[in-house]
């Protein structure tokens, strides 16, 4: 049986092209995650992240329509929420306060996103979701 890293995982994808963003929404669920989304502007993620769903990550697009998606990452950041970038940009569009994220170019070689994303988020977790996590990871290894 197949490990599947982000199970269960809450994923919010930020992505306004089409064919990107379902091709992140299928890849991310095929890796068990709960996809978020698409949301393909700024103003609905902002909307999304205010009301009561848990994110456990995120994938954010740079460029959305001719907006750039770093209110969404400050909101990320303001509430733990770990995330990455996938974009067309060089890192020089990315503000010195997010040089530490993680920023795959596109196209995204999705295997290195969804490792990332998933050490990213199980560091996220509380202890006991960890812990949870890596005795299923166990189980569906043997």
């Amino acid at each position: 049986m197949k490990t599947r890293p982000l199970e269960g995982c809450r994923v919010l994808v930020v992505e306004d092209e089409p064919i990107i963003a379902c091709n992140l929404r299928l890849l991310l669920d095929d890796e068990g995650a709960v996809v978020l989304g698409p949301v393909l502007s700024v103003r609905g993620a902002l909307e999304l992240l205010q009301g009561d769903r848990d994110v456990h990550g995120a994938v954010l697009d740079v460029n959305l329509g001719g907006e750039m998606v770093f209110p969404v990452a400050d909101a990320l950041a303001l509430r733990g929420t770990p995330f990455v970038f996938a974009t067309g940009y060089d890192g020089r569009v990315v503000p010195a306060r997010f040089s530490h994220i993680a920023r795959f170019d596109k196209p995204v070689e999705i295997a290195l996103l969804v490792h990332a994303l998933s050490d990213a988020v199980f560091a996220y977790l509380a202890p006991g979701h960890r812990r949870l996590r890596e005795m299923q990871g166990k189980a569906t290894a043997v």
